[in-house]
């Protein structure tokens, strides 16, 4: 098992992979899932945006030297209320690993190269967002010491 960098652009079509994984595990619980062909193509395009300019980090899980997963997070500035020292932090925008792979430690293995990552750039908070429809991610996240932070609600309008 490694966690490296991804290295573009040869780990692009493993990552167009996980961004559509992603989505199809998501799908099971959250109906409003984008599932159009186009649709990991416009995320790809916005992941490299958005570490470009928040000076974000890309990592690849490998086992037997085969990509299996991957995680990308980027720096982050909170609304003003929010105390200096924690204002600026890092947050770990997706992580995914193939179904064939999970239990093996890789997506904590991802969660600590991008909590290292975060400290290394200064941080002394590291953020996940999670579906609330997600137990098993929301079940991870408590186990590497993750708690609840906000709680968004929606109501649709119809």
């Amino acid at each position: 098992m490694t966690i490296r960098e991804a290295r573009l652009p040869a780990d692009e079509p493993a990552i167009l992979s996980f961004i559509n994984g992603l989505q199809d595990y998501e799908a099971a619980f959250e109906p409003n899932r984008r599932r159009d062909p186009a649709f990991a193509a416009d995320h790809w395009r916005d992941a490299q945006e958005r570490c470009a300019e928040k000076h974000g980090i890309m990592l690849i899980a490998e086992d037997a030297g085969k990509a299996v997963g991957w995680a990308f997070a980027y720096e982050e500035h909170g609304e003003l209320f929010i105390a200096e020292p924690e204002r600026r932090h890092g947050f770990l925008a997706e992580i995914f690993v193939m179904p064939e792979a999970r239990g093996k430690g890789l997506g904590r293995a991802l969660i600590g190269a991008c909590e290292d990552w975060s400290r290394a750039r200064g941080h002394q908070l590291l953020t996940i967002s999670v579906l609330a429809g997600n137990a098993r991610a929301i079940r991870s996240y408590e186990g590497a010491g993750y708690a609840p932070y906000t709680v968004m609600m929606r109501r649709y309008l119809s």
